[in-house]
């Protein structure tokens, strides 16, 4: 099958999914154009025909709403997929004037920012028959004083929208082990930020319980690929992105993750993430996105080249079919995991010698590293940095 490449691909935001997007559609021809801030890798990928990047000072939403719904006019016609939470923002609010000059794809735009609300999510799940955390809203003082004494510790004072507690705080959530006056603080410091927040049981169990499955539903209903992987370790322990990541047919994750989707009538792309509680070994849902995701590379390498599936589907082409890998891969970020590790070990969870017999994997994928592609390295270091003097 001969490939036709005339249709660019605009990626908007992202970290490790927009790098893996770039250098494998970019070396098969596909035009590539990037746009985000300092954090966004692929600005640096050397495959990435063209790059927009956020001056500093303006918010991404303001200057995408500049380049993209301007008169010029220059980018029309290219397929755009948003990689961030705040780029499925932007997409969601425009969409109205984006779908007659780009190519948006198959996603509802109600149902990605169901899924960008967090506490909208579990309500879906326990709508759908799917297995949820307990979770309270906290709106105010008078629901915040009504949950004393409903709550069971550990619990989470998480986001409703991701990206805008990470913005204020630099972190994904608050762990409360034990103490309700914390928990007052943490609801009313985010309060006083403008941040929109609810709290959640913890899942008991450690981050191995965790798992996904990905999808891409078309509008007639058929699925392009199903995909499951499984988590090693992140840090922070039990809140902190995924450092080491497994491939590998989970029946139960997918099971799960299909009847979530069905109840919802999924429309494009989207992944779904589970945690096996301890008590009682059912999935509970933790989080849904209807996006590629930071473990993309992974997913690719594991025979499942998913950017490029959804990019033939989308342009009238014969879809490519997956060649799953016999053997799992891992993803690993080594410094996060040894972070993970020494975390771990001082709540005596793990030996110096487990952990490096769990390294000692082979294949390994690298999200950011490439010797033909190095300078994204630098363009992550420098993010880094900026992040740490701010």
């Amino acid at each position: 099958m001969t490939l036709n490449t005339c249709t660019p691909v605009l990626l908007l935001g992202g970290k490790e999914n927009g790098l893996s997007i770039a250098r494998h559609l970019g070396k098969l021809g596909i035009p590539v154009r990037v746009s985000g801030g300092r954090n966004c890798w692929a600005l640096y990928s050397r495959h990435a025909t063209g790059t927009y990047r956020v001056p500093p000072g303006e918010s991404a939403y303001d200057f995408w709403s500049r380049l993209l719904l301007g008169n010029d006019g220059q980018l029309n016609g290219h397929i755009i997929w948003p990689l961030s939470d705040e780029a499925i923002v932007f997409v969601q609010a425009n969409r109205r004037h984006l779908e007659g000059r780009y190519i948006l794809g198959e996603g509802d735009g109600g149902q990605q920012a169901d899924f960008l609300d967090k506490m909208k999510t579990l309500q879906l799940a326990r709508d759908a028959g799917v297995d949820a955390p307990q979770f309270w809203s906290v709106k105010d003082e008078a629901s915040l004083a009504r949950i004393r004494g409903m709550v069971r510790f550990p619990v989470m004072v998480k986001p409703v929208q991701s990206h805008l507690f990470t913005q204020a705080f630099g972190c994904k959530l608050f762990i409360i082990e034990e103490s309700y006056d914390e928990l007052e603080a943490r609801v009313r410091s985010a309060w006083d930020k403008g941040v929109d927040v609810f709290v959640v049981e913890m899942v008991p169990g450690p981050d191995s319980q965790l798992s996904s499955y990905y999808t891409y539903r078309t509008t007639a209903g058929r699925r392009l690929f199903d995909f499951t992987k499984s988590v090693i370790r992140r840090w922070p322990v039990n809140s902190g992105n995924a450092c080491m990541h497994k491939t590998g047919w989970d029946a139960d994750t997918a099971d799960a993750g299909r009847r979530f989707f069905d109840a919802v009538g999924l429309k494009g792309l989207g992944n779904i993430e589970f945690k096996r509680d301890t008590r009682d070994g059912k999935l509970k849902v933790i989080e849904v996105n209807a996006r590629f995701t930071a473990a993309q590379e992974l997913v690719r390498r594991a025979g499942y080249p998913i950017d490029l599936m959804i990019y033939c589907h989308l342009t009238g082409q014969p879809v490519p079919q997956v060649k799953p890998s016999r053997s799992p891969l891992y993803m690993w970020y080594p410094v996060r995991d040894f972070l993970g590790f020494l975390q771990l070990r001082r709540r005596g969870e793990l030996s110096f010698g487990g952990w490096i017999r769990s390294i000692a994997k082979s294949p390994m994928v690298f999200p950011l590293a490439s010797l033909s592609d190095p300078l994204p390295v630098f363009g992550a270091a420098i993010g880094i940095a900026a992040k740490l003097l701010a």
